[in-house]
């Protein structure tokens, strides 16, 4: 077995999944919402066939300890591989490392302006410029509210390069009863976008009947 090539995935291998089916890149900017790539991280980490990369920003590291509670290392161990942001070198960067797909979850304006712009000058946003020149999908959780019209017009910008912009707004129809079922229900949407859905999802099939309805 050769060494491993710290240059390219300081992390290591946690749990590589031997003939995974899809490779995902799962990147966590440091915007309010960490607790939507746990969870997907989470969920995916239950599929044999699902391979993970995680990106995970400095300001996400600070920013999930401050929601959850949660250390990095805890996040880390939920993907199958991760890598250093500075690490711009790394398969990741490269079109030539094939991958099924990209989200960004939760994703910072600051990181979605960047991946607009091209500007990249961190793991993160290559990745993503990767996963937009190469034609795959990429999905992006901004959380931020309210947005003026230059996010907006940031938003038209990707949405014309092809990025999906899936901003984390739950629906209410299933009467949640707790803050994880407003979590699910925007993170099940995006496995839906990945058409990798989740058996257990909550689907809208009208307004119940009511008991002294006529035929």
């Amino acid at each position: 077995m050769g060494a491993r090539r710290e240059s390219c995935s300081v992390f290591g291998t946690t749990h590589p999944k031997e003939g995974a089916d899809l490779k995902l890149i799962v990147a966590m900017s440091g915007a309010s919402g960490v607790i939507y790539g746990l969870r997907l991280l989470e969920k995916l980490q239950t599929r044999p066939s699902v391979e993970t990369h995680l990106i995970l920003t400095r300001s996400a590291e600070k920013t999930l300890h401050l929601e959850t509670g949660r250390l990095a290392a805890d996040v880390r161990a939920l993907a199958t591989e991760s890598y250093r942001m500075e690490d711009i070198g790394c398969r990741l960067a490269s079109g030539s490392f094939r991958t099924d797909g990209m989200v960004v979850a939760p994703c910072s304006i600051h990181s979605m302006s960047a991946i607009a712009h091209g500007i990249s000058s961190n793991l993160l946003v290559r990745a993503a410029d990767v996963t937009l020149k190469e034609r795959r999908k990429l999905i992006l959780m901004v959380r931020e509210m309210p947005f003026h019209l230059g996010h907006l017009r940031t938003m038209v910008a990707l949405a014309e390069m092809g990025a999906i912009i899936a901003p984390p707004v739950p629906g209410f129809y299933n009467q949640p009863e707790t803050i994880m079922d407003l979590v699910d229900h925007c993170v099940d949407r995006v496995l839906d976008l990945l058409d990798l859905p989740e058996d257990t999802t909550r689907r809208w099939d009208g307004p119940p009947r009511r008991q002294d309805a006529t035929e």
